[in-house]
């Protein structure tokens, strides 16, 4: 039951902080007038995406967290829902195309050593991380575009 009670507030943490961050810091006039790629998805398919990852995210988290010490990446799974974060208010609070491109590659690359860390240990935690991954390496695509698109 604690172990279930557990999952719960990694849920509500990660999913919670997440939908504050996009109420938060949404889109502006300033995003709306941005030139964007021809593949950037509607604006519709971020908040169908986004909460599917971030369960996933949250169950990764939650399985290296309840492992007992037995699979490590703990550290990077942090550190990766960190930067995470501060991806919305970088780009839509301030502004900071480039920089926010650099939180996405430390987003990816901790992701990416993440699965690389639990893939012996827990496989499905480390399964939940692909399409997160894949998520993030598109959305670099996207950030890079739109920065050398103005």
């Amino acid at each position: 039951m604690a172990k279930f009670l557990t999952l719960i507030v990694f849920v509500v943490i990660v999913e919670g902080v997440g939908a504050l961050i996009g109420t938060g810091f949404p889109v502006d006039q300033w995003y709306l007038a941005l030139n964007k790629p021809f593949f950037m998805p509607p604006p519709a398919l971020f908040g169908i995406v986004w909460p599917i990852l971030y369960l996933l995210v949250a169950l990764a988290g939650w399985r290296v967290f309840t492992s007992e010490g037995d699979t490590p990446g703990w550290g990077l799974w942090l550190g990766q829902l960190v930067l995470n974060w501060a991806w919305s208010p970088l780009f839509f609070g301030f502004h900071m195309m480039f920089w926010s491109i650099w939180v996405i590659v430390g987003v990816l690359s901790l992701s990416l050593a993440f699965m690389s860390v639990t893939w012996d240990k827990d496989r499905f935690a480390a399964l939940c991380f692909v399409p997160y991954s894949a998520w993030l390496a598109f959305a670099l695509l996207i950030n890079v575009s739109v920065w050398m698109m103005n």
